[in-house]
C-alpha cells in the first residue's frame, strides 16, 4: 500500500530539521527478516538535537515509531502510518570513560559495543556478542545472552519524549524485569552509560569466541529474527515447541526452524503474514499441548 506523502508538509513546518526525509519508504531491507510495508515517513536523524527537535514540534496525531537494526522485528506487510525514526549515524558512538566505563550510542551494534570493552580490557559486557541488535533494543527489552543481562550492567540511559524532552533513567528508573523495560515507550533511548570490571583482553575475546561458535552451532543464519517467544517461567520455549510437534512447521514461505525452534525463519518469499501467522500457530500448538501461553519476544508493529 501507499501512504499519503507527509513529506512537504513535515520540510514545511519543520525548517531546520537535519535529517534525511522519505515518503514511503519500504522498510522490509531494515529488517533481518527482509519482510514489512513502508514507513509514511521514514526519519533518520542526524544526532540526538535533530532527534529532540523533530518530536518537539511534530504534531501529536501524528505517530512516531522507532526502529534500530531491526533484528527483534516483525514490520507487518501493510507498512507503519506516521513517522518511523531509525536510529544510525550521530547516534551509535563508542567511547570509553574512567573507571571501566562504556559510554554507547543506541544506534551501536551490541557486537561492536562488546568488541570495544574487549579492546579496552573491561570484563562483563562479552555477552552482549551474542545478542543480534543494537543498544537501544537492549535497553527497551533488557536484552541478554549467556548468562548476563542489560539490567547487570546498566548505570543509566538518556533518552527522549514524545515533547522532545530528554531525561537521564538510573538503573533503577528503568523498572527492568525478564525482556521488559517499564520506560514509557514513547521515550526514544539515545545513550547508555555502561559499567563493567577490570578484565585481560586475551581471556575476554576467548569468552567473546566461545559465544561466537555457540551461536553458530545452535542459531540458524538465515533470515530470522532471534529468540521468538519469551521462556516461560520454569519452562524453556524451544522445549515447549518441539514437544508440541512444531520443529520445521511451515506457513507459506515461513518455517519454525529445525535447528532451534524457538527461531522462525524466513525462506526467501515468506510475507510478514506468513511469519506472524506461523508464530500465532505455534503459540496455539504449545497451549494445546502444555497449557502453556507462549508471549512474544519479537517486536511486531504496523498494519
Amino acid at each position: 500500500m501507499t501512504f499519503p506523502d507527509l513529506i512537504p508538509s513535515l520540510k514545511s513546518s519543520l525548517p531546520q530539521l537535519r535529517g534525511r526525509l522519505l515518503a514511503n519508504e519500504l522498510l522490509a531491507p531494515l529488517t533481518w527478516f527482509r519482510v514489512g510495508g513502508p514507513a509514511q515517513a521514514l526519519f533518520m536523524p542526524e544526532d540526538e538535537s535533530d532527534l529532540a527537535y523533530l518530536l518537539a514540534r511534530l504534531p501529536h496525531e501524528i505517530p512516531v515509531t522507532v526502529v534500530g537494526l531491526g533484528s527483534n522485528l516483525i514490520v507487518r506487510d501493510g507498512g507503519i502510518a506516521g513517522v518511523v525514526v531509525r536510529l544510525g549515524r550521530g547516534l551509535n558512538d563508542i567511547r570509553m570513560v574512567p573507571g571501566k566505563r562504556v559510554r554507547a550510542g543506541t544506534a551501536a551494534p551490541d557486537l561492536r559495543v562488546a568488541r570495544a570493552a574487549q579492546e579496552a580490557s573491561i570484563a562483563g559486557l562479552a555477552f552482549l556478542s551474542g545478542i543480534p541488535g543494537a543498544i537501544g533494543g537492549a535497553l527497551r527489552m533488557n536484552g541478554g545472552a549467556y548468562g548476563g543481562e542489560t539490567k547487570d550492567i546498566l548505570l543509566e540511559a538518556r533518552g527522549i519524549d514524545r515533547a522532545g524532552n530528554s531525561r537521564v533513567y538510573q538503573n533503577a528508573d528503568m523498572g527492568y524485569t525478564y525482556r521488559h523495560c517499564g520506560v514509557p515507550e514513547d521515550v526514544i533511548f539515545t545513550e547508555a552509560l555502561f559499567h563493567g570490571a577490570s578484565g585481560a583482553a586475551t581471556e575476554i575475546a576467548a569468552e567473546m569466541a566461545r559465544i561466537a561458535q555457540a551461536r553458530a552451532e545452535t542459531q540458524p543464519r538465515s533470515l530470522t529474527g532471534g529468540s521468538t517467544f519469551k521462556n516461560p517461567p520454569g519452562h524453556k520455549a524451544w522445549q515447549l515447541i518441539d514437544a508440541a510437534g512444531c520443529r520445521g512447521l511451515m506457513v507459506g514461505g515461513a518455517q519454525v526452524s529445525e535447528l532451534h525452534c524457538n527461531f522462525l525463519i524466513n525462506l526467501g518469499n515468506a510475507t510478514a503474514a506468513d511469519i506472524e501467522g506461523l508464530g500465532e500457530q505455534v503459540r496455539r500448538r504449545v497451549q494445546e499441548s502444555s497449557g502453556v501461553t507462549l508471549e512474544w519476544e519479537i517486536k511486531r508493529i504496523g498494519q
